[in-house]
């Protein structure tokens, strides 16, 4: 392949989700990167596409008992409990840290109510600094018998037309995996006005003491993120990308950016960091420098050459 020489321009990284403009693909992970200032001595926030903020609810959350994180011979359990600080306390005392950075804000949000999807949608709608929204839908539905909105096309369909009618921002809803046809889902929610899909979540799991013979965690089970589930979510990408037309977000075990180049090569049109973020705080800046480089050496010019490039039947193909 042509290769770059010396003194071209580098390449465009540039992405688009919905009507959302990002310098390159690269985002981090919701409830992986908090509001920002832990990780500015290990990353320049103006290089990220997007920061994604830790999950917002309507009010404040402490989330679940501790031991709430395990760490698994390839990855992470964590049950957290999306402890936040509330939607109104973000605004006012998380947001303007980042609005002094050019990197745009997606605001992670969730409720245990369409409502309070609703009302969380519709503060952060009228807020500055805003410049997209992520429904995270893998939490229960109190009035549904605890079942998660993920779970069912009809039930993720109605809460993402809910959060539309409520705001013009960018809309991303993000995937459970923990459902029999992740695609079924992601064309449910297309239909009701997603702009965008990010996946996988984490999958559930758990893990045992064997000594003291109880769960690890307090809360049983966990979300498993980090490297083990990688397979899955690139998997799972790779059917919800033929099956949609909006823009595809993956997230799952990217701790590198050959990980990257596999989700984008497979049709995501951007990445998220997650589980990396914890054990390398500086993972973001490698992995944009590792994707500009791999286009550099390949010759291409722009992400977009790079993005479903996917060649599954190599026999027939160059």
């Amino acid at each position: 392949m042509k290769k770059e020489t010396p003194g071209q321009n580098p390449p465009d990284l540039t992405v688009a989700i919905g009507g959302l403009v990002l310098k390159n693909p690269v985002m981090t992970a919701s409830g992986t990167f908090g509001y920002g200032e832990e990780y500015v001595p290990y990353c320049d926030l103006n290089r990220l596409g997007a920061v994604v903020v830790k999950g917002l609810s309507l009010e404040p959350r402490l989330g679940n008992p501790p031991p709430r994180i395990i760490e698994t011979p390839s990855g992470m359990l964590n049950a957290v409990g999306l402890q936040n600080v509330g939607v109104r306390a973000f605004l006012s005392e998380k947001l303007p840290f980042l609005r002094r950075y050019d990197v745009a804000v997606i605001a992670n949000i969730f409720g245990e109510t369409v409502d309070q999807y609703r009302r969380v949608a519709h503060i952060l709608s009228g807020a500055a600094g805003i410049h997209a929204l992520e429904l995270n839908i893998s939490c229960p539905n109190v009035k549904k018998g605890g079942v998660a909105f993920g779970a069912r096309p009809e039930a993720a369909a109605e809460v993402t037309a809910n959060v539309r009618a409520e705001t013009d921002l960018p809309l991303i809803v993000k995937l459970t995996p923990n459902v029999a046809d992740i695609a079924e889902i992601a064309l449910a929610v297309e239909e009701a006005g997603a702009d965008g899909v990010s996946l996988i979540n984490t999958l559930t799991g758990m893990s045992v003491d064997i000594e003291k013979r109880i769960p690890h965690l307090a809360n049983v089970t966990g979300g498993l993120s980090g490297p083990a589930i990688k397979p899955v979510a690139l998997r799972m990408v790779w059917q919800v990308v033929h099956a949609v037309k909006i823009p595809v977000i993956g997230i799952g075990g990217i701790m590198t950016a050959a990980d990257a180049l596999e989700f984008l090569i497979a049709g995501a049109r951007a990445i998220q960091v997650g589980t990396a973020n914890f054990v390398r705080p500086s993972a973001t800046m490698e992995i944009i420098d590792g994707i500009s480089d791999y286009l550099t050496r390949h010759g291409l010019g722009s992400i977009d050459k790079l993005i479903g490039s996917l060649n599954t039947n190599p026999s027939n193909g160059d």
